[in-house]
């Protein structure tokens, strides 16, 4: 499975922005998808994610009420729709695929796409 984000760019606080992860590969449907965001200077940390069939999701706490996560299973792209945006919010995001499903927030996922980035200024 490759993935590749999308989306990322400079954003007032306020602002929205949506990410996109586009997964290629036969089976890449099936696959649960996170997405991790990482600030300079600090570790990787969960965002949100996905079950494969959409049904299941879960958010960090920081996020909750601010960023959708989605997917569209027939384009297989899965979606961080970010509203709400903050300074704190700047970080380069990625996206991840994993097998299973789990509200597991450790970054324990078997693909990564290479990050987009996003600045929020205030």
């Amino acid at each position: 499975v490759q993935l590749q984000a999308s989306g990322g760019g400079l954003v007032q606080a306020g602002g929205s922005l949506r990410l996109s992860c586009a997964a290629s590969g036969r089976t890449a449907i099936s696959y649960s998808m996170g997405w991790f965001r990482q600030a300079p200077g600090k570790e990787r940390e969960f965002v949100a994610a996905i079950s494969w069939s959409g049904g299941s999701t879960f958010y960090a706490d920081f996020v909750k009420g601010r960023f959708t996560i989605a997917r569209d299973n027939v384009k297989n792209t899965v979606y961080l729709q970010m509203n709400s945006l903050k300074p704190e919010d700047t970080a380069t995001y990625y996206c991840a695929a994993r097998r299973y499903w789990t509200y597991d927030p450790t970054p324990n996922y078997d693909y990564w796409g290479q990050g987009t980035l996003v600045t929020v200024s205030s």
